[in-house]
Formats: C-alpha cells, structure tokens, sequence
C-alpha cells in the first residue's frame, strides 16, 4: 500500500470491515478494494442488462458492409 489518508466512517462500519478483512486474512485497504470493484461490476452488470435504446438497436443492426 503507497501513500494513504483518512475518511471518515462510522464505528459500525468500522467495526464490520475489521472483522471481514480479518476473517478474509486480508489488510482493511485490500477489503475496501474488493467492495468498490464488487459495487463498480454492479452496476456494469446492471447497464448490460438495461434494454438497448433504439438508437443502440439501429447501430448494432447496421449493415457492415
């Protein structure tokens, strides 16, 4: 881990991350980490799913040629 700083969270939150971080034998930093990718592919997963605009439909049934 490089260069760090503070936030501010609760002592609840901080608590659960401790103890997850500590059953998952991994440092806090490393935990956090893995929740912002987990919440970032969440919503990649979530805008895949949406149904395409008609504009998207056009585009993709564009002839290629």
């Amino acid at each position: 881990m490089g260069e760090t700083t503070t936030i501010r969270i609760s002592r609840d939150t901080h608590a659960k991350v401790t103890r997850m971080a500590a059953e998952r034998n991994e440092t806090i930093d490393e935990t956090v980490s893995k929740g912002i990718r987990a919440l970032r592919q969440d919503a990649m997963a979530r805008d895949l799913a949406a149904d395409l605009t008609d504009e998207e439909s056009a585009w993709l049934d564009a002839d290629a040629g």
